[in-house]
Order: C-alpha cells, then sequence, then structure tokens
C-alpha cells in the first residue's frame, strides 16, 4: 500500500470529518465571537453609565476641599520666596556698588565717568556694575519682575515710599549709595518691603 507514516496519520482525521461537521463548527464559532462582541459592548456601556451625579457631586466637593487647603499653604511659600529673592538680591545689589566704590576712590556707580559733579543715571549704573564684570546682569525685582532703576538726584531727598512700582523694580540714590526694593506693602512678618 505504500503509505508513508505522515500520509497514515492524516487520514483517520478525515474520515471522521464531513460537511455536516464544519458546517455547524462554523456556526457555533459564529456565534461564540458575536457573543463576545455583545458582552464587551455590554461590559462598556455598564462602565460609561456606572457613576451617577451624586457621585460626582461628591468628588467634585472633596476636590474642592482639598484644593482650599493646599492652595493657601502653596501661596505662602510663594510669597516667602519672593522674600527672600528680593532680600538677596538686594544683597548682590548692595554688595556690588560697596565693591565698586571700594575700587573706584570711593565713587559709586552711576556717575558718567566716575565724575561726581555729573548726574547720575540708569546707564551709567548698568555700564558700571554690568559691562564692569561686577555683575552678570541686574537682578530683577522679585514683585513686579522690573530690573529698571529709579535714579533719585543728589540734591533730591530720598523718597520715603515706592513710586511707580509697574516702572521701576529698584530706588538707587548714588550720592549715599543707597538702594531700596521697589515695592510698596509689607512681608509676612510685617515689614515693609521699601525698608529692607
Amino acid at each position: 500500500m505504500g503509505y508513508s507514516k505522515k500520509q497514515h496519520s492524516i487520514q483517520p482525521a478525515l474520515t471522521d470529518c464531513s460537511a455536516v461537521h464544519l458546517t455547524t463548527d462554523y456556526r457555533r464559532l459564529t456565534q461564540i465571537k458575536a457573543n463576545k462582541t455583545k458582552s464587551v459592548k455590554i461590559r462598556v456601556n455598564q462602565w460609561l453609565s456606572g457613576f451617577s451625579l451624586v457621585e460626582l457631586m461628591i468628588v467634585t466637593a472633596i476636590l474642592g476641599i482639598l484644593a482650599a487647603i493646599v492652595l493657601p499653604v502653596f501661596q505662602g511659600h510663594v510669597q516667602q520666596a519672593k522674600e527672600s529673592a528680593a532680600k538677596d538680591n538686594l544683597r548682590i545689589l548692595r554688595n556690588a556698588i560697596e565693591v565698586y566704590a571700594a575700587q573706584h576712590n570711593d565713587v559709586p556707580p552711576g556717575y558718567l565717568l566716575n565724575k561726581t559733579s555729573l548726574k547720575p543715571s540708569h546707564w551709567s549704573f548698568y555700564v558700571h556694575l554690568v559691562t564692569g564684570s561686577y555683575l552678570n546682569a541686574l537682578p530683577k525685582n522679585p514683585f513686579n519682575e522690573q530690573v529698571t532703576i529709579m535714579i533719585v538726584s543728589d540734591n533730591d531727598p530720598f523718597p520715603e515710599n515706592p513710586s511707580q512700582t509697574d516702572l521701576y523694580g529698584w530706588v538707587y540714590k548714588a550720592k549715599t549709595k543707597t538702594i531700596k526694593l521697589n515695592w510698596s506693602g509689607t512681608d509676612s512678618e510685617g515689614i515693609r518691603y521699601y525698608d529692607y
């Protein structure tokens, strides 16, 4: 008969199959697939309609309460960070002014050509400190983000209060080497920003 082992093992499986069996198996497979997609659709629909309005309102209320607790704490830290930055920036500016004056026969920055007989200017202050390598850049007032300096002339008194806080970050009088933060209000300890 000359059957190989491979052919011999396949032949009994083919004899058990018929067209009826194959058709029935195909129908069963189609039904199983249809049932699976229906059950998946039902599960998705159940999940989508799983939250009621009351549940959503409760979650929203809890999130609102948590935000009300966390927000003031966060804002307090932001305020303290600005206060620390303002003090540090003032320290940096005051040190640069003192070092410049010490190296230029006690003439503070701001006077054109280092002549105290000339009127001080913002531009001269910038050139002396930044171009002269005493500072990498003029530091910003952390409250209004301004680097500009209001220059008080030698004959005018130093202002008692900050002014034009939207334009100037600092107030400087070259004659007395006084520089102040140009911002109104008080810090978290009750000290005026202008008095830093």
